[in-house]
């Protein structure tokens, strides 16, 4: 498979479901897309072109084919890169509330143990403008670079709430971009979608145990595999996001979110929740 058969590109972004967005597609007969995100355009671009198309099956021979690596979104090379290797193709970016998404990947990154319980140091932007947190969620300038090399009529702006509020119409829109026939949707397991409400193993615990990863590795997924894990498993209590860190985050994220909805031709209001000094006033 060569660059020319691939057609479209979801470029992101993170904690926005873009996984079910995928899963969706790959549910549809007349989509390919290979599973794992392939990060070629921004963190694996020294592997080379043929490291990038060997993902890509003879499977795909005949139908729309695309990929998804929510990481072109936001590596600032990426959209020329991809320009050069796909002018042709057609993008996607489902987005969300970038308050909303900068603690979803907080949790996300509490989960694993890689930050703090102090939230406020780490998600309060007056503290630290971190990129992950803060400068990922403006959206409106990461997405600039794509339509300045492809134009704002190639690129799909979708948003979170579409899959929650109506996902029918949110499929129907990226079939429509696709230039693909209408479906029903796919039923989706939740197994198959990031849950960070499941129990887990401490990261301290994962830690002290890793050398017993390969030994058990033959036995994940048995009865017994899960009965002991289930046993050492907990809940993870995460710590909570106040109003005010809200309030300061929706000031830091508002020109942002203007900008987007002037790309966007769409009203991003309900994103202003407790912020709109304009509210207070």
């Amino acid at each position: 498979m060569q660059f020319s058969d691939i057609d479209f590109v979801i470029i992101g972004a993170a904690k926005s479901a873009t996984t079910w967005l995928q899963l969706q597609l790959q549910a549809d007969p007349a989509v390919y897309m290979p599973d794992p995100e392939l990060h070629y355009f921004s963190r694996e671009y020294e592997k080379g072109d043929n490291w990038y198309l060997s993902h890509f099956s003879d499977e795909g021979i005949g139908k729309t084919v695309g990929e998804k690596s929510n990481s072109y979104l936001y590596e600032p090379a990426s959209a020329e890169r991809l320009y050069e290797a796909l002018p042709h193709a057609k993008l996607i970016a489902q987005l969300r509330n970038p308050v909303e998404r900068a603690y979803s990947n907080y949790c996300m990154q509490f989960r694993r143990g890689n930050i703090s319980a102090d939230i406020e140091s780490e998600l309060d932007p007056s503290v630290s403008e971190n990129f992950r947190f803060h400068i990922a969620g403006q959206f409106a300038t990461h997405l600039q670079k794509y339509v300045d090399f492809y134009g704002r009529e190639k690129l799909l702006i979708l948003f979170f709430e579409g899959v929650k509020q109506d996902p029918e119409a949110q499929m129907a829109k990226v079939h429509a971009h696709l230039g693909l026939p209408p479906r029903d949707l796919a039923p989706v397991k939740r197994d198959k979608v990031k849950d960070k409400a499941a129990p887990m193993v401490t990261p301290g615990l994962r830690k002290s145990l890793g050398w017993m990863k390969p030994l058990v590795a033959p036995l994940r997924g048995s009865a017994a595999f899960e009965a002991v894990r289930g046993s050492v498993a907990k809940k993870v209590e995460y710590p909570e996001m106040t109003e005010d860190l809200r309030d300061r985050l929706n000031d830091y994220f508002a020109p942002s979110i203007e900008a987007l909805e002037e790309m966007s031709g769409q009203s991003l209001k309900h994103w202003y929740k407790s912020t709109a000094k304009a509210e207070r006033a």
